[in-house]
């Protein structure tokens, strides 16, 4: 596999410029609007329970009761046991049930309890998995086998979408990184993405930035399409559409769908409902006045 040498300078100046960008009103409705149908609306917590799916599911439907035209979020992305409830609650809607798999977010048991794991949501009904590297072979040099354990895993996937975790924060460089992308693709992930939201720093835009980078060298190369995913610690509207003009100017117009950009986010679907009520109605909702449910 050719190494790509990141150069941080340039990476980070021109992150930084995606930040600056001004944004004509209409246009950032339009985004706004955007951003919420790209979204994996997450709850992966300890406390989840059947009351919280039930609510998150609500929420994905209709993230405003007093909005019903918002569009519905792209996906739910929940624990293993929580997919068959998540599947009923949202038969015929077109919203896709994502599951994290393969030990998240450690990624440490045996490969075969993370296959099986994978093959359980599957039959479940999950129809996308995100899954975690492992970063211990990864920074040891054993990319032979973080290569074989991600097409292992996008086997026992079958016809479902395979998002491959990077855990960005737990990389150390830009070149690693760099390198992670280009492993998870060529291993035949159908998206990368950036962490598990449990690690910080999670998703920034520089990373991104480096993840799309190795996207459009793929791309240039094969003519394959390969979708992004930044995750963890995006929950504001604002931050939402610098990553949207980011996509733009560095892959086009064919990624601003969610069949190929995903946010993976939790509080970002309230910020965006917040911030279109503003712009419709000159009303600012407080934050406590809108939920998970």
């Amino acid at each position: 596999m050719r190494t790509v040498t990141v150069d941080r300078v340039m990476i980070e100046a021109r992150a930084a410029s995606f930040t600056r960008r001004s944004i004509k009103e209409a246009a950032k409705l339009q985004g706004l609007c955007m951003a919420l149908s790209m979204t994996d609306l997450t709850t992966l917590e300890g406390k989840d329970s059947r009351e919280r799916i039930s609510a998150l599911c609500r929420k994905a439907r209709q993230p405003a009761a007093d909005m019903p035209d918002l569009p519905q979020v792209a996906a739910v992305c929940v624990y293993p046991n929580h997919v068959a409830l998540a599947c009923e609650l949202l038969a015929g809607t077109g919203i896709h049930i994502a599951s994290v798999a393969t030990a998240f977010p450690s990624g440490q048991s045996p490969l075969e309890l993370r296959l099986e794991e994978v093959r359980q949501v599957v039959a479940d009904g999950a129809d996308e998995v995100d899954m975690v590297i492992n970063r211990g072979a990864f920074l040891a040099g054993d990319y032979p086998t973080v290569q074989g354990e991600i097409e292992a895993i996008k086997q026992a996937c079958g016809d479902a979408h395979l998002k491959v975790i990077l855990e960005t924060g737990e990389l150390e460089t830009f070149d690693k990184i760099r390198l992670a992308s280009d492993l998870a693709i060529e291993a035949g992930g159908d998206f990368i993405k950036t962490s598990t939201g449990k690690i910080q720093p999670a998703a920034t835009i520089p990373v991104t930035l480096v993840m799309l980078e190795a996207i459009r060298d793929h791309f240039l190369a094969t003519g394959k399409r390969v979708g992004m995913k930044p995750a963890g610690g995006i929950s504001k509207a604002k931050t939402a559409l610098h990553y949207l003009v980011m996509v733009k100017e560095t892959l086009g117009d064919d990624w601003l769908t969610p069949d190929l950009f995903r946010f993976g986010a939790s509080s970002l679907v309230n910020d965006i409902v917040r911030q279109v009520r503003w712009k419709r109605t000159g009303n600012y909702t407080a934050n406590y006045d809108v939920s998970i449910g």
